[in-house]
């Protein structure tokens, strides 16, 4: 019987910190891990405690996190980069982030290492808007958008930031430029 006790509560134990690890990783709409929509710039340095927060400019000679940021494991990995509603306050909330880490997956496994054969398999398209080299495909009911560089478009596309570009015309085997989260306005 205390045998029994003990493995229940190891096998608890070990469940809750699978899922908590597969959880720092998982990307939902107002949420990346930990992180969500209303987490404000002063609050990362706990979010984030295990890892590194650099700053990308000198807003403020304070000690307080402002303006854009990168999140670098404690392995050196880059993980995200952070862009806040408000450059020169650490009470701003992020309304930006590029996903540089392929364990950051949405749940149904889109990722920076996904194609857009993934995006057409588990999304519906909501826009394709096109730039001087890249496209850029927004899902519907999602916060993710996807950048594809333009030179893994037919090269009829390639050379034209006017021309109107179908998910039709985009090879299921290209690969993502950007993965971004978008969180203005909530």
């Amino acid at each position: 019987m205390k045998n029994a006790i003990i493995i229940t509560a190891l096998a608890a134990l070990l469940s809750v910190q699978c899922t908590n690890k597969k959880d720092a990783f998982t990307i939902t709409n107002g949420k990346i891990g930990t992180l969500t929509s209303q987490t404000t710039l002063k609050q990362l340095k706990t979010v984030f405690a295990n890892d590194s927060i650099v700053p990308l400019s000198n807003i403020s000679p304070s000690d307080a996190l402002q303006g854009d940021l990168e999140v670098f494991s404690k392995d050196g990995d880059k993980l995200l980069g952070l862009s806040p509603d408000i450059q020169n306050s650490p009470e701003a909330t992020i309304n930006n982030l590029r996903v540089y880490d392929s364990r950051y997956k949405t749940s149904k496994g889109l990722s920076i290492k996904s194609t857009f054969k993934d995006i057409k398999d588990n999304y519906e398209i909501s826009g394709i808007q096109t730039s001087i080299d890249a496209v850029v495909i927004f899902l519907k009911d999602s916060d993710v958008f996807i950048t594809i560089d333009k030179k893994q478009l037919p090269e009829n596309l390639r050379y034209n930031p006017n021309v109107t570009i179908e998910a039709s015309q985009i090879p299921q085997g290209a690969t993502f430029k950007y993965f971004m989260i978008a969180w203005e306005g909530q």
